[in-house]
């Protein structure tokens, strides 16, 4: 389960919701946006980034990682790309600060010694979901993410409860972005059911599905083809073309594709795959 993405999309929909895990955000937090940066000279490739309005003065840029799986050079790489793309761009931002994203302890880097002076300091939070309490008593987007960690005989029950919870918390076309987002996750959980028989395991008609998806295409493929100019530059009319002409499932499965892509012969192989 891929669950990198799924965060990638509760931030992009909602770039404010890092901040409720924050002690101190920014005063002008709901103005952040969401983004992935590129670093040259080495090239790295940092996809949770979270950027300041460039109309105002000089703010803070925050680099979010989500990790699930046990990395014992995660925090070398997370602070030496952070360090450098700060470096680089330094006349753009007066701080910056790195929150790492764990499921549990236990998939934090076992040896964290070198690291003691940044891990201890404010300049860096750990957030451990398992930590954060009921996921019925946390805010609506926060809950989103604990749902990722849930088990499957717990997730259906608290995922309608969710959906519930949204439709009366939220406006429609909120409430909209959370059933889809809601529904991925569950799908990601139940691989072996389709996206038709998911829906129906938590209740969701088929109208409340068919009318979000295609407003929901739209916005992913102006997404996808933001996304694929910084990563692999401007698409040519015929690849264009192709990523147009996806479906919302492909264009979803292109959106997690694209985290690894690096040039356009990645697309162009990608695109052949898909027949």
């Amino acid at each position: 389960m891929r669950r990198d993405s799924i965060f990638y999309k509760l931030f992009q929909q909602c770039p404010a919701l890092l901040f409720e895990l924050l002690t101190n955000p920014p005063e002008n937090a709901s103005e952040y946006r969401f983004d992935s940066v590129a670093v040259k000279e080495p090239k790295f490739e940092i996809d949770g980034v979270f950027l300041p309005p460039e109309n105002q003065s000089q703010g803070a840029v925050y680099f979010c990682e989500v990790q699930f799986q046990k990395d014992e050079r995660l925090y070398e790489r997370v602070f030496a790309e952070s360090s450098l793309y700060f470096y680089r761009n330094r006349e753009r931002f007066n701080d910056w600060q790195v929150v790492v994203i764990y499921p549990s302890r236990s998939i934090e880097q076992s040896d964290i010694y070198p690291h003691r002076g940044q891990l201890s300091s404010p300049q860096v939070k750990r957030i451990y979901l398992n930590e954060l309490g009921n996921i019925r008593e946390l805010p609506i987007w926060v809950a989103l993410m604990l749902l990722t960690t849930v088990n499957e005989q717990q997730a259906p029950e608290e995922a309608r409860y969710l959906l519930e919870r949204s439709s009366t918390e939220q406006p429609e076309t909120t409430s909209r972005a959370i059933i889809d987002l809601i529904t991925t996750i569950i799908s990601y959980k139940f691989e072996q059911l389709s996206r038709r028989e998911v829906e129906q395991m938590l209740g969701i008609t088929f109208q409340e599905t068919r009318v979000y998806r295609d407003i929901k295409q739209e916005g992913e493929l102006s997404l996808i083809l933001r996304q694929l100019t910084r990563r692999v530059g401007e698409l040519p009319q015929q690849s264009r073309q192709r990523v147009e002409n996806l479906s919302l499932e492909q264009l979803e499965n292109l959106g997690e594709a694209l985290l690894d892509f690096s040039s356009m012969a990645d697309l162009q192989a990608w695109l052949e795959a898909q027949g």
